[in-house]
């Protein structure tokens, strides 16, 4: 399917989107722009989205990216697995790992690549 561009603080990754319902939403959403938060090995941030569940995951391998129904918001896994589960949507291109340089509060900007 389709890559976005997630732009985080000092961070650029590309995700490259799965064929879900709930991924359709977030491309037609785009750009979103929003702002950072972290928790362990995860960065995620609100979005305008609002999807409900769409086959849930409890956890999710390096690199997932995916929606928080209850946040409505879109979340990018490097080590971490969900606190609740979430829709996975795609997966980061290359390495997730750079999303460790991302801080809570720095500015994202999610676009079409």
């Amino acid at each position: 399917m389709a890559r976005i561009r997630v732009k985080a603080g000092p961070v650029e990754v590309l995700v490259e989107l799965n064929a879900s319902k709930t991924a359709e939403t977030i491309l037609a959403a785009l750009p979103i722009e929003s702002r950072a938060r972290t928790w362990g090995d995860e960065v995620y941030f609100e979005t305008p989205v609002a999807a409900g569940a769409e086959a849930p995951q409890a956890e999710v391998p390096f690199g997932t990216a995916a929606y928080w129904p209850p946040g409505r918001a879109l979340c990018l896994f490097f080590g971490q697995t969900p606190a609740s589960p979430v829709n996975v949507v795609g997966s980061v291109v290359g390495d997730a790992g750079v999303l460790r340089r991302v801080r809570g509060g720095d500015p994202v900007r999610v676009e079409k690549a």
